[in-house]
């Protein structure tokens, strides 16, 4: 009897032991998964930097390619020096008006009229009509130029491109424009190069 409880001992003894390196060997996976685990999470974190810098170069290349160039600031600046260029000398379509309504006051004017009368119908009133295209081209001008130099005080500054060049020639045109309008008035109202007065 004493063998044999010495024998159940021995196998009740084994039967812990080997237990106990199984839990040891299992716990000892469980580490393993454990660490793996952790370097896969490191590697992912590491990873992460260089995915957000890649998707923060590619937001940059959107919003740079929706940025408008200040292609059409330039444009408008062009378009403001020249019409206060052609404000200057009344352009094509001033003199057409100054011919057409010279024109209609020859055709209403009456052959009796006065020298004074026909002079104000056939040539005053055609003049006034070329100050006052010339005076509408300068205004325009003028408008245009002013928008163009404030549009990037307006709005997002980020968003509104304006080069150097663009600047200057809106100050051109707008420049051009004061002239044109005051040389204008003067015309329109006969202080500048006014109608020769003749007696009845």
């Amino acid at each position: 009897m004493g063998t044999k409880t010495v024998d159940e001992a021995g196998v009740e003894t084994g039967t812990e032991a080997k237990s106990d390196d199984e839990a040891v060997d299992l716990t000892k996976d469980d580490v393993t998964k454990a660490d793996e685990a952790v370097e896969t999470d490191g590697e992912a974190a590491a990873g992460t930097p260089d995915e957000d810098e890649y998707d923060e170069d590619e937001l940059s290349e959107a919003v740079a390619a929706k940025a408008p160039s200040g292609v059409g600031l330039g444009a408008a600046a062009v378009v403001s020096a020249a019409l206060g260029l052609v404000s200057l000398t009344g352009g094509w379509l001033g003199t057409v008006a100054q011919a057409r309504d010279s024109l209609y006051g020859q055709l209403e004017t009456a052959s009796t009229a006065t020298v004074s009368t026909q002079i104000e119908q056939v040539y005053g009133n055609s003049w006034n009509a070329n100050a006052l295209v010339a005076g509408i081209f300068a205004l325009v001008a003028l408008l245009v130029g002013v928008f163009v130099l404030v549009r990037p005080a307006f709005g997002n500054p980020d968003r509104v491109v304006q080069a150097t060049w663009a600047k200057s020639v809106a100050w051109a045109g707008v420049s051009l424009a004061i002239i044109g309008l005051l040389l204008a008035v003067l015309k329109y109202t006969d202080i500048l190069l006014s109608m020769p007065t003749v007696s009845s």
